[in-house]
């Protein structure tokens, strides 16, 4: 990751952190230059996607209270810092904190490699899009709407999808990639990402995603158990496809590091505001159910 220049904000580091993971910044909902959001958002993908290694140039820029601050991400993600320092003499307040902590220290000639013969340069591979910028209808979203009010947080043991003769939509593999691309970019919110994700592999509304709490997210993630109260085909616990699965783990981790508890999983433990509704988020997407065909004309955007 490349630190913003001519900046010693906590918080604009932090964002460096998540436009290095693909998110957009910066972060909407909080209230400016409010450093806790914005450093457990990106705890919580690290963890759930997992990142391992976090490499950070110009390190020899840093001021002692950002390095404070990629210390205590270590220390809350394991993740394993690389610090590259473009000047020799390594800054005092570095040495001091680094005596802290595990490390080592190596000149960059002992880390590369020996120059070898120049080779014609080969093109990066490119991994096709075929759906890029196009809308996706889904008919898993015909069903998003509201359905009613759901009552209290149900404890039940609920049957798998496959026992009770339910079928979610599959999507064909180039649209699951699709899919999956927008919605690991679309937002740095952990829930809002999870929550549509879930909507399309299970076909589920908002009343029945609202009923989904930490504690229904299976321990490795492979399972989401929904609770209805009988609106549709009652309590049902759903396989979650593996191009999903870290979008939910961020959404529970990020509870268990913003709030040190469990609640509802499609819910912002962080207490964020004016964000989208999950609709509105689907459109930002260009994700949308089918649309209606009448008189030879074709809708082109809203749920209709």
């Amino acid at each position: 990751m490349h630190p913003t220049p001519g900046t010693d904000a906590a918080i604009a580091l932090a964002y460096d952190v998540l436009a290095a993971l693909s998110k957009p910044v910066p972060l909407a909902g909080y209230r400016h230059l409010d450093l806790g959001p914005a450093w457990s958002i990106a705890a919580a993908w690290i963890l759930a996607i997992p990142i391992t290694h976090l490499t950070l140039l110009r390190a020899h820029l840093l001021t002692p209270h950002r390095f404070r601050a990629f210390l205590t991400l270590r220390r809350r993600t394991g993740v394993r810092l690389v610090l590259v320092c473009h000047h020799r003499a390594v800054r005092a307040f570095l040495e001091r904190e680094l005596r802290q902590v595990d490390h080592s220290i190596a000149e960059a000639s002992a880390l590369l490699p020996e120059a070898e013969p120049a080779v014609p340069e080969r093109q990066a591979p490119h991994t096709a899009r075929p759906l890029a910028n196009r809308w996706i209808s889904l008919p898993a979203l015909t069903t998003l709407k509201a359905l009613d009010d759901s009552t209290g947080p149900c404890r039940c043991a609920a049957p798998m999808a496959a026992d009770r003769d339910f079928f979610p939509p599959v999507m064909p593999p180039v649209t699951e990639a699709e899919v999956a691309w927008r919605l690991h970019r679309a937002t740095a919110h952990p829930y809002l990402a999870a929550q549509l994700a879930t909507a399309t592999f299970t076909a589920a509304s908002t009343t029945q995603l609202a009923t989904a709490h930490v504690r229904d997210l299976g321990p490795d993630g492979t399972t989401i158990t929904l609770h209805d109260h009988g609106l549709r085909r009652g309590c049902m616990t759903h396989p979650v496809p593996d191009w999903a699965r870290p979008l939910l783990r961020a959404a529970a981790l990020l509870w268990r590091i913003g709030a040190g508890t469990g609640g509802p999983l499609f819910r912002d433990p962080l207490g964020g505001e004016g964000l989208p509704s999950l609709t509105s988020f689907a459109e930002d997407c260009r994700l949308r159910p089918p649309q209606l065909r009448c008189a030879g004309l074709v809708s082109v955007g809203g749920w209709q």
